[in-house]
């Protein structure tokens, strides 16, 4: 496996121009909707802040490595019903280090029983490639300063990012359908240029309460496209009086995914997800850790109105 390494960084880099990989993915992507949809910001009608850290593929030479974190909140500007919030991403994978700052709005309107949110979020991509090249000894290879395509040194550069978002609620279900890197950016090495591909996202869940009034089921199913390549995860996780939550998830080809999670007080949730890979990777890792704490309150009461019995706060 060490000779994919080389392998994989150089198709991840070259040729250009080309699209960039797509966006981490996440296991407790039901804590994370805001991150990849802007129509969920303040409709939950709490503030919401999330924490994320993924170590995918522990042991494997340059695996993916993703720490997340988003705040939303309800605001009324003018009357208006609204959402604001915030995302900061920094996602490293091999030689590609990449930091996404971001300012959402959502237009937030009540459609039957629930809450339609139709977002937009703003702000700054930064693409960092600091490449450590390990040549073998002998004529047969080639350097880096040997091809005009290969980059030698540390290059960072900033560009504009931009996505949209629909995200549907009610305290039975939700819905959401969204786009990310919507203005495809052009990031311009000094060897070349690539393009951060757009994202589509569909996601859906539900809570179906079981004959024990003291346990819940959530299915819930999260879909990824550049329109080339479809990644999705169909999950059910067991809720117990509202606190304790445990479960199962499969991405196709790709992971059978254990998740448990508690909340501890307050409001404040703590969540756990060990991806055990399927593929091939398997070989070189002992698979994908994933930690998540997730905090929701009301700012008038200072905690989590125990009332509200969304899915979306498991």
């Amino acid at each position: 496996m060490k000779k994919l390494y080389p392998a994989f960084i150089f198709l991840v880099l070259i040729p250009f121009p080309c699209l960039s990989q797509q966006d981490p993915l996440t296991s407790n992507y039901m804590f994370n909707t805001l991150t990849y949809n802007p129509g969920y910001a303040g409709t939950s009608g709490m503030i919401c802040a999330t924490a994320m850290n993924r170590q995918q593929w522990l042991g494997f030479k340059g695996g993916p490595s993703t720490t997340l974190f988003n705040i939303s909140a309800p605001v009324s500007p003018f009357r208006i019903n609204s959402g604001v919030g915030l995302i900061v991403a920094n996602d490293n994978i091999g030689f590609d280090k990449n930091i996404n700052l971001s300012l959402i709005y959502s237009y937030i309107v009540e459609i039957g029983k629930g809450k339609l949110g139709v977002g937009i979020n703003a702000g700054i991509y930064n693409m960092t490639l600091d490449p450590d090249w390990k040549i073998p000894t002998g004529d047969v290879f080639t350097p880096p300063s040997g091809d005009p395509l290969i980059p030698e040194t540390k290059e960072s550069v900033l560009t504009f990012d931009a996505g949209l978002g629909v995200f549907y609620t009610t305290d039975k279900y939700y819905a959401g359908l969204s786009v990310t890197h919507i203005n495809q950016p052009s990031v311009k090495f000094s060897k070349g240029v690539t393009y951060i591909a757009r994202q589509f996202y569909l996601t859906g869940g539900y809570l179906l309460q079981l004959p024990n009034p003291s346990f819940e089921l959530l299915p819930s199913l999260f879909a990824l496209t550049d329109g080339k390549v479809i990644q999705f995860s169909a999950t059910s996780l067991l809720r117990y009086n509202k606190k304790v939550w445990g479960g199962v998830s499969y991405r196709p080809g790709d992971a059978l995914i254990g998740i448990v999670g508690v909340e501890l007080f307050n409001g404040i949730k703590v969540g756990y997800a060990y991806d055990f890979p399927l593929s091939d990777v398997r070989k070189s890792t002992s698979g994908s850790h994933e930690f998540m704490v997730n905090y929701c309150f009301n700012l008038n009461l200072g905690k989590s109105p125990m009332r509200y019995k969304s899915i979306r706060f498991l």
